[in-house]
């Protein structure tokens, strides 16, 4: 099934972009030529919007976890706040 769905989603992406190119919609196939591009990257390269996500969340954790460990930081004490607002 994997070999039939790459191209029978690029002919439903062509065949969305033919009726809006018909029915004078620039902007939505515009957005559906984007989808069939992004399709075609996604299939060829492997990169998939995902596997962006993923890479930037641990971007940002490993991030977050050094800041707190070059600060000092180990955790949130709860005696330390009362301390402060008093």
């Amino acid at each position: 099934m994997d070999g039939l769905l790459y191209p029978i989603s690029l002919f439903v992406v062509a065949l969305v972009a033919f009726f809006f190119y018909r029915n004078n919609s620039f902007k939505l196939l515009l957005i559906v030529l984007a989808v069939g591009v992004y399709i075609i990257y996604s299939h060829e390269t492997g990169n998939t919007v995902t596997n962006l996500k993923n890479e930037v969340v641990q971007s940002i954790d490993k991030s977050a976890g050094d800041f707190s460990k070059s600060r000092g930081v180990e955790g949130y004490d709860e005696k330390k706040a009362r301390e402060a607002v008093k």
